[in-house]
């Protein structure tokens, strides 16, 4: 559905629809993507088990892991102590495949997740790698939000290869909440009428922003469910929590008035696009990345947004990821430069087969300022990695509760 269109009987834009994507144990999952032998068996992501390392922590852990007490940030030699190395237990179904934490993969990933979001929601909040917010009120309506969130689920499914849960509710708190209660690859849709049942039975922790220490804190005050916690007194509450304590309480009440917005301006617009095999023939990748060039190029132009970087990334087998990028003398909006830009930087993988290539443009600048003159561009340092190559990156401040238990190592 194009930005804007609105079906028929859709609500005031003041009645959310709200979803919270969250991207299942994302890491395991990457791994899954890459090594298909992995789903089904125990994954343990992290740091600390090579060799000549005697010091380090887990990442994520899949659930088939977390049934051997596996977690998020605990030390590798308590993960080894409960689940061995398949590597050195071959035999052992009581054994976990371990993997090293591998984020510029991961940032891949995420930013292919990332295009999907936004292609399909009105305004995107990243919260973290893993896991965002979209507002999708004026896409869809509460009668058919059940089938606009499968259908987010089906093209993470479908074009990324990893598993999201997906959260509906009026509000972002109650979509968080709804997205963790049926994981993994779960789907919870809660209508504005519904939030209150929903709401009340759920042990109080499942209240957006109520950690293990503030859970024990209640349960002193007699509060363990979200519906104890909306039957409390408001001004008790924010005796003993400040008004944190209130911001709770409206929460456990299915209240929530904080709209769905970016954390900032994005720091780079890019797209990307996935072949179906490794293809050799430069010209057709060439011609792949000019069309991507000009959507990059548009989306700049539409958000008024100038850029000073301009830059290709590059993915060959198995998952080999390199950028390239080209700094300019000053912010410009010029979309044929976009184009020229990155066809000179792609004539360095002449010959190479590619599996994905993707544009972008980055350094961005929102202000009024003149563009710069054109002429007499420098080169930026060529680099490996994903660097900022992920659209809209941005950065949310910790406001992620780690629902999945994942360990947070870095932005989405």
């Amino acid at each position: 559905m194009a930005t804007g269109e609105r079906l028929p009987g859709a609500p005031d834009p003041t009645e959310r629809i709200v979803l919270h994507v969250d991207m299942d144990c994302f890491y395991a999952s990457c791994e899954r993507k890459r090594e298909p032998a992995l789903r089904g068996e125990p994954v343990v992501v992290g740091m600390g088990y090579e060799a000549g390392e005697t010091v380090g922590a887990v990442a994520t852990a899949s659930y088939e892991a977390r049934e051997y007490g596996v977690e998020s940030a605990q030390a590798i030699s308590s993960a080894l102590e409960r689940l061995p190395r398949r590597a050195e237990r071959p035999n052992d179904p009581e054994s976990a495949f371990y993997r090293p934490v591998d984020l510029d993969y991961y940032e891949d990933v995420a930013a292919d997740v990332k295009a999907i979001l936004h292609d399909l929601a009105d305004t995107v909040r990243e919260v973290s790698i893993d896991e965002a917010y979209l507002d999708v009120t004026e896409r869809t309506d509460w009668s058919v939000a059940e089938g606009f969130a499968r259908h987010v689920k089906q093209r993470i499914e479908r074009e990324v290869g990893v598993p999201a849960s997906v959260g509906v509710a009026p509000n972002m708190s109650t979509a968080k909440i709804a997205s963790d209660h049926d994981k993994p690859d779960g789907l919870v849709v809660v209508p504005p009428e519904s939030v209150a049942a929903f709401l009340a039975p759920l042990d109080v922790a499942a209240v957006h922003g109520v950690g293990p220490i503030r859970a024990r804190e209640l349960a002193e005050m007699g509060i363990e469910t979200a519906g104890d916690l909306a039957d409390a007194d408001p001004y008790a509450l924010t005796d003993r929590f400040g008004e944190r304590g209130r911001e709770l309480h409206e929460r456990a009440n299915g209240r929530d008035d904080r709209p769905v917005e970016p954390t900032g301006d994005p720091k780079s617009f890019s797209r990307e696009s996935a072949f179906d095999g490794a293809v050799e023939d430069h010209d057709s990748v060439v011609e792949q990345a000019l069309a991507l060039a000009d959507a990059v190029a548009e989306r700049a132009t539409h958000e008024d947004a100038l850029y000073r970087t301009i830059g290709v990334k590059v993915v060959v087998p198995p998952y080999d990821i390199n950028t390239r990028a080209r700094s300019l003398p000053g912010p410009v909006d010029e979309p044929e430069l976009v184009r020229d830009v990155a066809a000179e930087l792609l004539a360095e993988f002449d010959g190479d087969p590619v599996r994905k290539v993707g544009v972008r443009v980055s350094n961005l600048s929102f202000t009024a300022n003149e563009q710069a003159k054109l002429g007499g561009f420098a080169d930026a340092t060529a680099h490996d990695g994903v660097g900022d190559a992920s659209e809209d990156a941005t950065s949310d401040g910790g406001e992620s509760e780690d629902g999945d238990a994942q360990a947070s190592l870095g932005d989405f």
